[in-house]
């Protein structure tokens, strides 16, 4: 069976937490191929709200199995509650959750150093979330991480640690004036929490290729959004590694010819957490209503999310790079109250029209955006699960999308709930 990549098209937090949770009903097997626990991923049923960091959202279905690959880093303290707050909710994970040997680490210093850098960096930050993705990606290309692998022998982790930890100890205090660490209470804390893990870890490169070959249906998970890619976002103002379709091959071990369908998450407008470029940002009432309506804060942190148009220049850039098959609308009702809605279909530089996304912030800092203008709906449409029911200007935006991107909507969601959804398999491209 191919392979399904789960992509979100924009800066993050288009919803796909609940799109893996639907899309899993029909799955084998769910897998994280990046990120941390500094991603936040959503789920709504009819009246529970869940937040899920690090396990994949299709934790929740029966007979689904969650995979974190080998390009995820974890951090065990968020791991371990996400599993108990799993259990709590009568959810099994003993033999359906596994977790690769080769993926890394977050310790302790990586959250003190990403905090004091931030902090030093004052009006230059890049608004990451504290959570020590960064540097812990630093340390795993450094050669120098600490990969779930190495708990399996203490006098392997505590060697590794105690020249890793000298290290980031002489950073935190003569750089950033931090107290240091101490190397014997970080080995007992991850002893500790290798007990803990033991049960769920595997090679989940092999697992994932048997299953592939055995004909199990394998739903691919990414986390943040691809204008965070290390290489294609908007950087420096990026997340570390990659959320692309293509990080799924280096995150999981799958081969690119088992990945035959990429299903883009798009929101119906667009939002940033952090700092960075933001074409269509609308810092107004508009913006602010959005974010009211949106419920734009951010899972992980709490942000207000910036909040602007949608912008199709960047979508059409993500689209190549992932090669969209399908798109997910999500968040469509929150445009519900609008008079009029606008779409960026252009940017303007030096007195040049152009549709070509700027690789450099100092050029995508000048553009300025042209829009197209769609008129409002002005009506409730949260619940609407048949694309004939909505107003004709719903249908309109949404066709509009499609042509642009030259990509089918296969699902349009119309609230955060797993009822709230409009699903179009029928014009599915594989």
């Amino acid at each position: 069976m191919p392979v399904t990549v789960v992509v979100g098209s924009q800066w993050g937090d288009e919803g796909k937490g609940k799109i893996v949770d639907l899309l899993s009903r029909d799955i084998d097997i769910v897998a994280r191929y990046q990120g941390g626990a500094n991603a936040g991923h959503t789920i709504c049923w009819e009246d529970e709200e869940f937040v899920l960091h690090l396990v994949p959202s299709g934790i929740f279905h029966d007979g689904v199995t969650c995979v974190i690959g080998n390009g995820v880093v974890i951090d065990p303290v968020a791991m371990m509650a996400e599993i108990q707050m799993i259990k709590d909710l009568g959810y099994s994970v003993e033999g359906r959750f596994f977790v690769s040997h080769n993926a890394h680490l977050i310790m302790p210093y990586h959250k003190r150093i990403e905090r004091a850098r931030e902090r030093a960096r004052d009006a230059g930050a890049i608004g990451t979330t504290g959570r020590g993705i960064g540097p812990a990606y630093v340390d795993k290309f450094a050669r120098t991480g600490i990969r779930v692998v190495d708990l399996l022998d203490r006098d392997v982790l505590r060697k590794k640690l105690t020249a890793s930890i000298e290290e980031k100890n002489a950073i935190l205090e003569s750089v950033y004036g931090e107290e240091k660490l101490d190397v014997e209470t970080i080995i007992e804390e991850y002893v500790e929490f290798d007990r803990l893990i033991d049960p769920f870890v595997t090679d989940t490169a092999e697992y994932l290729n048997l299953a592939h070959w055995d004909g199990k249906r394998i739903l691919a998970e990414g986390a943040q959004g691809s204008l965070l890619d290390v290489d294609f976002g908007t950087y420096p103002f990026v997340t570390s590694s990659h959320p692309t379709a293509g990080g799924c091959c280096t995150g999981l071990g799958l081969p690119p010819t088992a990945i035959q369908e990429s299903i883009g998450i798009v929101k119906a407008y667009s939002t940033r957490v952090g700092n960075g470029p933001f074409v269509t940002e609308l810092e107004d009432e508009v913006g602010d209503e959005l974010r009211r309506v949106g419920a734009e804060f951010g899972a992980t942190t709490g942000r207000p999310r910036r909040c602007g148009w949608l912008d199709l220049v960047a979508l059409r850039y993500t689209s190549m790079i992932n090669g969209f098959t399908g798109l997910a609308i999500t968040k469509l009702d929150v445009l519900s109250n609008l008079d009029e809605i606008k779409v960026c279909v252009s940017y303007q530089y030096n007195g040049k029209k152009s549709i070509r996304f700027p690789s450099d912030i100092q050029t995508l800092e000048k553009v300025k955006p042209e829009y197209r203008t769609f008129p409002g709906w002005k009506s409730d449409i949260t619940g609407v699960t048949s694309i004939d029911a909505l107003p004709q200007e719903a249908r309109d935006y949404i066709q509009f999308i499609e042509e642009i991107l030259g990509v089918p909507a296969i699902i349009v969601s119309t609230g955060p709930k797993r009822s709230q959804t409009i699903e179009r398999f029928e014009h599915a491209v594989v």
